[in-house]
């Protein structure tokens, strides 16, 4: 696997003081509504509810140094915070890339100045680490994000740098997310005793488990059925464990299932009190997003790499950014706005919230350039086409009267051919290859469909195949 070296260039690690009860976390550089900086500052101020507060941090650092395959002492790495003007949405991903946190601290948990909007890495060290466990209700805990410019050194004038091999799986989890993400709706919402003991009830296995809404609750299902969630691993869900108590309610999300649906991924967001935990679960706990495929769509999408530059010009750190307006002052139909948000979100631009259904505009230390050269799929889909082997037939396919397919592909492969199914706009529908057949689709395109995809869209560029 490719691996990507991201350094996190700190004035000062971050700090705590459990006495006078402050928590300063340091920035490294990045990306806020004035353009790059090196150290950006972003608030100041007062969390209101500290106890619980620190709790959530802890939880999201705790998934960001925890492999849940294959369990193994992980590297540590560096949260993602982003400040909205609103808010602060501090991000993780699991070691082994199958868990998303999110900590969302609400505008009536803070109590301060925002300085500026933008996104940045936050150190979370040990001794920080040690601090936020110490808080208790009633301390005071005042949050700084960002160094004070009087502080720009350390004690003996240099500054502190960590260089962290940074995957890039990683990266690639948040574009990832953000699409898959999308289709999910509001399945069940407990009250908060009924959380406790659902969560506490849930076995310790690894298996995938269908959660199926009963009344208040969720009852488990051996299979998929209408309305129910996937939850594949319930342990990965222990990190909620020391929030239970300040718990006011439990939200699952899902997509659409049914009776013959294979696993999918879960959103399982704890209501906190001025805020909310949003932890993501992979469809299984092998599998990481990261290789996923959902954003091979958006990758190959003809027209949306333009529209994305327009879009995402138009974007400022909003809290939530609404596709209606967006599409008015970009002057694009709604569903081109929507693949110009897909396309930005394989650069790690956008996110998506399930709890408010809207998306919302972050910046990473990546680019949907970057998302094409590292994704093997779609790198061999090119190199289909540059080989010449995807040969495209106008003829209609009638193997189902209530087939959508319009159109077939050849793809020449040295073993066999394989055939992709396109409807009459170019989008693949099904290939005859082992991977369409194990996944049918649910981890994205196999490089057959994106070659025929590609081969298909105005404008590209194809050798003749090889029996033409």
């Amino acid at each position: 696997m490719v691996a990507m070296t991201h350094s996190y260039r700190y004035l000062r690690p971050s700090a705590a003081d459990a006495a006078g009860g402050a928590v300063g976390l340091a920035t490294s550089g990045g990306t806020t509504s004035r353009g790059p900086q090196p150290h950006p500052r972003f608030f100041s101020g007062v969390l209101t509810r500290p106890e619980a507060a620190a709790r959530g941090l802890l939880a999201v650092a705790a998934v960001a140094r925890t492999r849940y395959f294959r369990p193994q002492l992980a590297a540590l790495r560096d949260p993602v915070v982003t400040c909205d003007g609103q808010r602060l949405r501090f991000e993780s991903f699991s070691a082994c890339g199958g868990v998303h946190a999110r900590l969302d601290v609400l505008p009536g948990a803070l109590d301060g100045e925002v300085f500026d909007r933008g996104t940045t890495n936050v150190d979370v060290n040990d001794p920080l680490r040690e601090a936020l466990a110490r808080v208790r209700r009633g301390d005071p805990l005042h949050l700084s994000v960002g160094a004070d410019e009087l502080a720009v050194t350390t004690a003996d004038g240099a500054v502190l740098e960590k260089k962290v091999p940074l995957p890039e799986r990683w990266l690639r989890g948040f574009a990832e997310l953000q699409v898959i993400s999308v289709p999910f709706d509001l399945r069940a919402e407990l009250p908060a005793a009924e959380a406790v003991r659902l969560l506490r009830s849930l076995p310790a296995g690894s298996g995938v488990l269908w959660m199926v809404p009963a009344g208040r609750t969720l009852r488990r299902s051996a299979r998929p059925a209408p309305g129910a969630v996937a939850l594949a691993g319930a342990r990965r869900l222990e990190v909620l464990t020391p929030l239970l108590r300040f718990a006011r309610a439990l939200r699952v999300y899902g997509p659409p299932v049914s009776a013959a649906s294979l696993p999918v991924a879960s959103a399982w967001e704890l209501e906190l009190p001025g805020m909310r935990l949003m932890l993501t679960l992979s469809p299984e706990v092998t599998r990481g997003f990261s290789g996923e495929g959902a954003v091979l769509d958006a990758l190959v999408a003809y027209q949306a790499e333009a529209d994305a530059e327009l879009v995402g010009a138009l974007m400022d750190f909003e809290p939530a950014v609404e596709t209606g307006e967006l599409a008015r002052l970009s002057g694009l139909p709604l569903p081109r706005v929507k693949a110009a948000l897909d396309r930005l979100g394989t650069a790690g631009r956008v996110g998506y919230d399930v709890a408010e259904a809207a998306y919302f505009h972050r910046e990473l230390p990546y680019d949907a350039a970057g998302a094409e050269r590292l994704n093997p799929r779609l790198r061999g889909a090119r190199a289909l086409l540059a080989e010449g082997v995807v040969r495209l037939a106008e003829v209609p396919d009638t193997a189902a009267e209530d087939d959508a397919a319009a159109r077939t592909a050849t793809v020449t492969m040295p073993d066999r051919a394989h055939r992709v199914r396109l409807t009459a706009d170019g989008a693949a529908l099904g290939c005859t290859c082992p991977w369409w057949s194990r996944y049918r689709g649910t981890r994205g395109k196999c490089k057959h469909a994106l070659a025929a995809e590609l081969a298909a869209r105005p404008g590209t560029p194809t050798r003749p195949g090889p029996n033409d």
